[in-house]
């Protein structure tokens, strides 16, 4: 009898152990996004680094943003990509939801950092000089930057089973993080493309 008991406890156990491993975000993934998000966030800072505040003001256009105003729409997407993550992670996981997903993360990070196709911004991540200086936005990146990967590193919860929709379709909470950080090469594209214009002062 405790024989039968044993294996029942050990049957149990291997089957709780199981189901969490299925509710947890793999560590394939976990260290992929890690990867990821340090990569952009270093894009971007030897991008901008030792820039004058005459470069970073700098306008190619009068229509355009400067390398300043980049940054300060990375620091706001930081947020409110990442709240609209947390948002998706109050709703029940759906299998049905997850199975309309269509895009995969190589083609979600390939779409994000194409410049090809322009896309004007919503009012919530528009640059308005929101935090006072270029010093203190440019610590607003780093310190929520730095947020957002502590939270992929300990956060317990699988986001490959939770859905966002976005304007062009549906992605898992995974790859809304893998979106927040593809957004910031974007943008590093578009610093650099500011960078080498042909007025950009010396």
């Amino acid at each position: 009898m405790k024989s039968f008991c044993s294996i029942l406890f050990v049957c149990a156990f291997v089957f709780n152990l199981s189901l969490y491993s299925q509710n947890t975000l793999s560590e394939k993934d976990r260290a992929f996004a890690i990867k990821h998000l340090n990569e952009s966030k270093a894009e971007l800072l030897k991008a901008i680094k030792g820039l004058s505040e005459e470069q970073l003001n700098f306008k190619p256009s009068e229509n355009s943003w400067s390398i300043a105003n980049c940054v300060e729409h990375l620091a706001l997407s930081e947020n409110n990509i990442m709240g609209a993550v947390k948002k998706s992670l109050e709703e029940k996981p759906s299998t049905e939801s997850l199975n309309e997903l269509k895009t995969s993360d190589k083609e979600l990070i390939d779409m994000i950092t194409d410049r090809s196709s322009k896309v004007k911004t919503s009012k919530p991540f528009e640059p308005t000089n929101s935090f006072g200086s270029y010093e203190e936005t440019l610590k607003a990146f780093k310190d929520r930057r730095k947020n957002n990967i502590t939270f992929v590193k300990k956060d317990k919860i699988n986001l490959r089973n939770y859905v966002m929709d976005l304007p062009f379709g549906k992605i898992d909470a995974f790859q809304g993080i893998l979106f927040m950080s593809g957004h910031t090469s974007r943008h590093v594209k578009q610093i650099n493309e500011i960078k080498s214009n042909e007025s950009f002062p010396e």
